[in-house]
């Protein structure tokens, strides 16, 4: 039997997260997920790196804070999946009143340090800004936050990871976990193969997000109250409302807020919802209620109206928000609380409650810190300096890139030059040398292989949903031909398995 010094249940954005920054300290490391990599929660995000705005109203300082400061740091390591975005406001009459949008913002500019994205503006919404909005609005504020791939932002953490000697294990859910002989005992099933291994650890860490009290329960087999809230936020995608760049924060009746922001292959997501989930969150779905609620909210804005029929995708996800007894979803904290247990002659389980994508990094590093307490310190802090696989250049460097991948793969359409490097960076250059046939919409066979070999897709929802956005552009008949092609390429022994 193998020991690691960690193993890592749940293969979301914390859970890679961790197992980055812990191989890159120098322990050994071991991660299951039961599915696809960020197939959970991770990947049915709003798409953003934010500070949280609407978060100042709950007076969640340290959370905001924390996470305005992360936004230039992601940015700074993966240049090419964080991008920066501006956000329009439009002031509301009746709503929340234009200094208190001004004080809020005001403090949003100078809360986490800020250095390189633009501040906050008055902005005149009689011009092209505002061309796509009702009459009523014609003042508003503009201000910085990112947007993000937030599935790949999970991949490339766990391609670091491995690179930095962890191990990797996709479709491997966790039968049981034990306590023996000081150790964890982990049993895991492959779910392509049916085989079981059991490996051991000196440290857990449960990181199973929606999952992670079914974990406590089932795995561990201990019964315990609830520790998350399940909250459902669902996305509507609609053909492109509008041609400029910059996206829009909407103010609600209800005190929530909507963003329509530019989404893929000429889309806009408009989204979220906030509502208690009960079941499994692997059933999850949007629901007539929640469609009418987004069309309902953006459409008080927008000039054009909003029709079902122009809605091209939907999705939904769970959020596992630590379950602070709020009243109601939306005012639930969506800060991280990270709980140890285990005695002095017991090996020590971390269990992980809540997050947001933005601040995956920092609730890593204070997941190293209940490492090192336990099985000593091996290193400090590094990942906020580490380009993530294909980040290695400058922030301002995507649009030089682009030209050095048109000039290697001239053959490529442009719209597939800038998402390949949206999506890869500078790995883009190294696909781009055995690009192979066009397999439909500029997704080409060397592309596919990669995916397959380096970042574990396996199907073609993981090719087309997770690792790109192309599913919005494959037909029915596309989609069953790259799963042949995806079929052919893992029988041929072409994957690189699990490690």
């Amino acid at each position: 039997m193998r020991t690691f010094d960690v193993a890592v249940i749940g293969g979301g954005i914390n859970g890679c997260g961790i197992a980055r920054d812990a191989a890159g300290r120098g322990y050994t490391v071991a991660l299951a997920e039961q599915d696809d990599l960020g197939s959970g929660t991770s990947s049915w995000s709003t798409k953003l790196i934010h500070g949280g705005l609407r978060y100042l109203e709950h007076r969640e300082f340290r959370l905001v804070r924390e996470a305005l400061a992360e936004r230039e740091v992601l940015w700074g390591i993966a240049p090419h999946i964080v991008r920066p975005l501006r956000f329009i406001l439009p002031l509301h009459a009746g709503l929340r009143p234009a200094w208190l949008l001004r004080a809020g913002l005001f403090l949003y500019d100078h809360l986490g340090g800020r250095r390189r994205l633009p501040g906050t503006a008055r902005v005149d919404l009689d011009g092209p800004l505002g061309a796509p909005l009702k009459p009523a609005f014609r003042r508003g504020f503009e201000y910085s936050d990112a947007q993000v791939d937030d599935t790949r932002l999970v991949v490339l953490n766990a391609r670091d990871a491995r690179a930095r000697g962890a191990e990797i294990a996709v479709r491997t859910p966790v039968v049981s976990a034990r306590r023996a002989g000081g150790l964890w005992h982990v049993l895991r099933r492959d779910l392509a193969s049916g085989q079981e291994e059991e490996i051991a650890a000196r440290f857990l860490v449960n990181a199973a997000g929606p999952w992670v009290d079914r974990v406590i329960q089932g795995a561990m087999g201990r019964s315990e109250d609830r520790h998350v809230r399940l909250v459902q936020g669902s996305h509507i995608v609609l053909r492109k409302l509008y041609d400029h760049d910059r996206a829009f924060i909407f103010q609600n009746a209800d005190g929530r807020i909507v963003f329509a922001i530019p989404y893929a292959n000429d889309t806009t997501l408009v989204g979220t919802t906030d509502r208690d989930f009960e079941g499994d969150p692997a059933a999850v779905a949007i629901t007539e209620e929640e469609t009418d609620y987004l069309l309902r909210a953006a459409g008080a804005y927008f000039a054009a109206p909003l029709r079902r029929e122009d809605i091209v995708w939907s999705f939904s996800g769970v959020r596992p928000l630590f379950d602070d007894h709020a009243s109601r979803a939306q005012e639930a904290t969506r800060d991280y609380v990270l709980r140890t247990d285990g005695g002095p002659d017991e090996a020590p389980v971390l269990n992980v409650f809540g997050g947001k994508i933005t601040t995956y990094r920092k609730l890593a590093e204070d997941a190293l810190d209940e490492i090192g307490r336990h099985l000593g310190t091996r290193g400090g802090p590094w990942t906020g300096r580490a380009a993530l696989p294909g980040g290695d250049f400058p922030v301002d460097g995507v649009a030089k890139l682009e030209g050095r991948l048109a000039g290697a793969a001239p053959r490529l359409a442009a719209a597939t030059v800038r998402r390949m490097v949206a999506a890869y960076g500078t790995d883009a250059l190294r696909i781009a040398g055995d690009l192979g046939a066009d397999l439909g919409h500029g997704l080409h066979a060397g592309e596919l292989r990669w995916m397959v070999e380096e970042e574990w897709a396996r199907t073609a929802e993981d090719v087309l949903w997770r690792r790109s956005k192309l599913g919005l552009a494959f037909t029915a008949e596309e989609i069953a031909a790259l799963q042949g092609r995806m079929a052919e390429l893992t029988a041929s022994g072409r994957t690189r398995l699990a490690g």
